[in-house]
């Protein structure tokens, strides 16, 4: 291989990503484990475990899903419908990641956005945000994390009647930490804590209040807005 040639290669920014990613995807095989393990408890089997990893691809949304998971009468309108509110912030995700995915042929574009994940959307968007970012660093982290998410669970519920109670392990905390560690690692400065703090009152006000995961929607739409508030007026101060 030529200098010209190895200087634009994507591997090297595929492996970066997929590096960077490690340390999360430690944490996802945590809390992985620990839904296969629920999902086994709930009555799913081996393949419909693996199956609903590669298809869904989306941690928050299937923890909605197996907390309505009944093998008696599955509820699969509200089902789907619980998943399409929880995962609409990937909508507003593959927007913010387009520019990124650019260059890309369609199919690759199409890729990209269905591996759209928190973790390595926040990844990448802390690295555009430094002026860097490219197609290959978000594939690598991309790769790692579905790889992660497609084969933890399946360990969790092949191996769920030796890890029977997942607190006792302390293994219910891994899906927290990982979003925590993601809200550190994006920290700008003191404005954050607006956003922040206003989605965390109001989903613990809904969590009270409402029954049922409304909180989560009603959390992400408060902080959601709230952010915007104090960006426009961070824009009309500058002005």
């Amino acid at each position: 291989m030529t200098t010209a040639a190895a200087n634009h290669s994507p591997w090297p920014q595929f492996l970066l990503g997929a590096r960077t990613f490690l340390p999360l995807a430690l944490s996802i095989a945590a809390y992985g484990v620990v839904w296969g393990v629920l999902a086994g408890q709930a009555g799913m089997s081996a393949l419909e475990v693996f199956l609903m990893c590669a298809l869904v691809f989306a941690g928050a949304s299937q923890f909605v899903a197996l907390d309505m998971w009944d093998t008696a009468a599955l509820p699969i309108a509200s089902i789907v419908i619980a998943v399409g509110i929880v995962n609409l912030r990937l909508m507003l995700m593959s927007a913010t990641i387009r520019p990124v995915l650019a260059g890309l042929k369609p199919w690759q574009r199409l890729v990209g956005v269905a591996l759209i994940s928190d973790e390595q959307w926040a990844l990448t968007m802390a690295e555009v945000a430094k002026g860097r970012g490219t197609p290959a660093y978000y594939f690598g982290a991309a790769s790692l994390c579905y790889l992660t998410w497609l084969l933890s669970p399946l360990i969790g519920r092949l191996l769920g009647a030796a890890i029977d109670d997942p607190v006792k392990y302390g293994l219910d905390f891994a899906f927290t930490a990982t979003f925590l560690a993601l809200l550190f690692g994006l920290w700008k400065g003191k404005t954050d804590l607006v956003p922040w703090g206003v989605a965390a009152l109001v989903a613990i006000a809904t969590s009270i209040l409402v029954p049922g995961t409304w909180y989560i929607i009603a959390g992400g739409l408060a902080g959601s807005f709230a952010g915007a508030l104090v960006e426009t007026l961070k824009m009309r101060r500058v002005a």
